[in-house]
């Protein structure tokens, strides 16, 4: 369904900020059959891929004079650029313009100070860059269902989308899938470590933390099965596993970590808001 509402938009998508996030969106709009006359970019430092897609139709920093045309602006510049970013992105925003943003700890509100339009407030993560991303999204009343649906296609161009309805979620949202990613790549670097603290030499170690953590992350993917249930599967009673786990799951153990980093990842996250 998404493919078909990228090509049947009309009006245009105007991107605002083309970095890593940014730029893996507009790649994943393109491959998704958005006709590439429907979009412009607003960044004053394009780097030379997003520069040329210029000879393919997409427009880069385009005058105000288009903003009667705007059908979606799309804010992907960083957090602390937006009070300045949004004024120059404001004249772009007309009554029937919808704003999706997936700047982290920035509200629903501000944006509507900000900028103005139909706001949709967004937390994609890291791994959208290869299409496998995650993103969160929760949409301020005003946004009409078809807002919605365009909204919902652009993003689900990078991955899945949940949507839910209560904005004060966002910050524990951030705080387990859009700061998740470097979690598990912390898993990848201490899990190396451990290797050569065990005696491995350090390149080898680093291709095993690396491939188990990426190939166990694909099975996880793959699996209808809970992640318990594929745990229980890799541990045989009494054996090197269950050893492990018996460090890991024990008291004070990952749990206790992981829910002490996600507290604080969340009150960042609020504090960010503020």
């Amino acid at each position: 369904m998404a493919n078909n509402t990228l090509q049947n938009i009309t009006g245009t998508i105007l991107l605002a900020g083309a970095g890593k996030m940014g730029g893996a969106m507009l790649t994943g709009w393109l491959a998704g059959g958005l006709d590439p006359r429907r979009v412009a970019v607003i960044d004053p430092h394009v780097s030379p891929e997003i520069a040329a897609l210029e000879a393919k139709g997409v427009a880069l920093n385009p005058a105000v004079t288009t903003a009667g045309t705007i059908e979606t602006l799309v804010v992907a510049v960083k957090p602390q650029m937006f009070r300045e970013a949004g004024a120059k992105l404001k004249p772009f925003v007309a009554d029937k313009t919808s704003v999706v943003s997936i700047m982290a700890g920035t509200t629903i509100a501000s944006l509507q100070d900000v900028c103005g339009g139909a706001v949709v407030r967004a937390m994609p993560n890291t791994p959208a860059a290869i299409g496998r991303g995650i993103t969160v999204a929760v949409a301020a009343p005003d946004v009409s269902s078809g807002q919605r649906a365009v909204a919902d296609a652009l993003l689900r161009a990078t991955g899945s989308v949940e949507w839910v309805d209560d904005e004060s979620l966002m910050d524990a949202v951030t705080a387990v899938s859009g700061s998740g990613p470097a979690y598990v790549f912390l898993l990848a670097e201490e899990l190396a470590r451990a290797g050569v603290e065990a005696g491995l030499p350090e390149a080898l170690a680093t291709r095993l933390a690396r491939e188990t953590v990426a190939g166990s992350g694909e099975l996880l993917h793959q699996s209808e099965l809970a992640s318990s249930t594929l745990r229980q599967n890799v541990t045989s009673p009494g054996g090197t596993t269950a050893a492990a786990l018996s460090v890991l799951m024990g008291e004070p153990g990952l749990r206790d970590l992981m829910i002490r980093a996600i507290a604080a990842a969340t009150q960042r996250s609020r504090e960010l808001a503020k």
